[in-house]
């Protein structure tokens, strides 16, 4: 895909249309890192604190405003999902004086900083378990459950697992929280307090902007025991957060992906939800299934609730290991960008990291293909490659690494017609233009099911955007007629109502 006037375009209509309108405002762009895999700072092959902090120009200059960090706290597993001790950093990844010193410098730059917490399940090494298993008279005796009158068997947790095997032949015992417990809601009060404002000042600037809830349920995984939790729990929890910081923003992940997650936000007490249904939509480049879920998710999104717009998560292969066409990868972030809502970018989606699920029995190792080192350098073995889970299995890794050099940041970021290269340009006109930022959605229907088209507007401004979803030339006769527009993006003209694009081709024009 070739766009000949594309960076001049860019430059010029995005800083005319932001000085008509004064300063531009801008939206919000978050960046999804899995810390483990990232940047290591220390060789030891661990991505980590510090190597993110080091990384925080980088993702400026991409255009990033806000990072999701996967979970922090003490755990066996890679993922650190599961906890040991929810209130200790992993000090494999730095420990709590590297991540105090990260929220502070992410803050300094203007940025802001998700933690992701999931405190519904611990393990075995957990104070609640070692104390309250077999011992009626523990003081943590209610804060687990168990299936025996005598707690000497904790309950499974989701698929009715009692155990998690690991990556690297270890396992853990595990079990469910019991979160109809005021104790343990009171306990949650004071956990996610702490990580709000660490120092108790006030001020903020060393806590975090908000949580990522995983797994959030208001029946959590079918138990009897745990019912009604969106009202009995995190709706005091997140009224709790809010009194603290009124600025605070969580994200719950919908248990049902195919959820659109408005119980979360009427009765949970969250602000935003993950857009799964318009992940979907963008990956299969069906303009229906775009329009429907749009519609439903954009559309229909409570004024004061948001929406996240992503392609990749640490859960889903790679958009690039299931579409390898490079125009493809380029629209699909087009729309995840502009099509509305906060967008999130998975770490190395920006370069089209590759990364499918294994199938290597009941091990967390199944998900490594879709978290691994992000490819700073064309070699395995340059500087702050995390490859931590190298030479564990010399069989497996050989076949699942990504080892292709194109896929680097190094190969691309002096390459114009780069992925990470589109990404920021992307990113800049997004952030360039109100409208795109912070606008509304609203479908504008064509005459051609290969074209989709959609108005963004912000107060009096209004921004049109077209998108060919074939790889065949496509003419189009929009529902209305724009004799006054300006092109912003792209290599094409709008003809009052009538525009042809080649294929995979974008074109974003400022409308009258």
């Amino acid at each position: 895909m070739k766009y000949p006037i594309l960076a001049f375009l860019l430059l010029l209509g995005s800083m005319s249309f932001a000085q008509k309108n004064n300063t531009a405002k801008k939206g919000e762009v978050i960046y999804h890192v899995f810390q483990r895999s990232f940047y290591d700072s220390d060789g030891n092959k661990h991505g980590d604190l510090n190597g993110l902090k080091q990384k925080l120009p980088y993702l400026q200059d991409l255009g990033v405003t806000s990072i999701l960090l996967l979970p922090l706290y003490e755990a066996d597993c890679y993922h650190n999902y599961f906890a040991n001790d929810f209130e200790k950093i992993d000090t494999s990844l730095g420990g709590m004086e590297q991540y105090l010193s990260l929220v502070k410098e992410i803050h300094k730059r203007g940025m802001k900083v998700y933690m992701d917490m999931e405190t519904q399940y611990v393990t075995e090494k957990h104070l609640w378990w070692k104390d309250a298993v077999g011992n009626l008279n523990s003081k943590y005796s209610d804060y687990i459950l168990f299936e025996d009158t005598a707690h000497k068997i904790p309950a499974t947790i989701i698929f009715d697992l009692r155990q998690l095997n690991n990556y690297n032949g270890t396992s853990i015992k595990i079990t469910t929280v019991n979160l109809r417990n005021k104790k343990v809601l009171d306990y949650n009060k004071k956990l996610f307090s702490y990580f709000v404002d660490p120092n108790k000042d006030g001020k903020f600037d060393d806590g975090v902007d908000g949580f990522r809830l995983d797994h959030a349920m208001d029946h959590l995984d079918g138990k009897a025991a745990l019912t009604n939790l969106f009202v009995d729990f995190w709706n005091p929890l997140m009224t709790h957060l809010k009194k603290q910081n009124p600025s605070l923003k969580t994200v719950a992940e919908q248990a049902e992906w195919r959820d659109y997650g408005y119980d979360y936000l009427q009765k949970a007490g969250v602000d935003r939800m993950f857009g799964f249904g318009l992940q979907q939509a963008i990956v299969s480049f069906d303009k229906q299934n775009l329009i429907k879920n749009a519609d439903t998710i954009l559309a229909k999104c409570p004024k004061d609730k948001d929406q996240i717009i992503f392609i990749e998560n640490h859960d889903l292969d790679r958009f690039a290991s299931i579409e390898p066409n490079k125009d493809k990868q380029k629209i699909a972030a087009s729309l995840m960008t502009l099509i509305g809502g906060i967008p999130s970018i998975y770490y190395g989606q920006e370069i089209g990291m590759l990364g499918k699920n294994g199938t290597w029995g009941g091990t967390d190792g199944n998900d490594i293909p879709r978290r691994t080192a992000f490819k700073w350098n064309k070699s395995y073995e340059g500087k702050g490659m995390a490859t931590w889970y190298k030479n564990v299995d010399a069989s497996w890794n050989k076949e699942h690494l990504n080892v292709n050099d194109d896929i680097s940041l190094e190969a691309q970021i002096k390459d114009s017609s780069s992925l990470f290269n589109y990404y920021k340009a992307m990113l800049k006109l997004k952030q360039s233009i109100p409208a795109l930022a912070l606008g509304s959605y609203a479908n504008l229907s064509n005459d051609n099911n290969k074209v989709f088209s959609f108005l963004r507007t912000y107060q009096q401004h209004q921004v049109l955007v077209v998108v060919n979803l074939s790889n065949e030339l496509q003419t189009a006769s929009l529902a209305n007629h724009y004799q006054n527009n300006k092109l912003l993006y792209g290599n094409t003209k709008l003809n009052q109502q009538l525009i042809t694009l080649s294929p995979y081709q974008l074109a974003v024009f400022e409308v009258k």
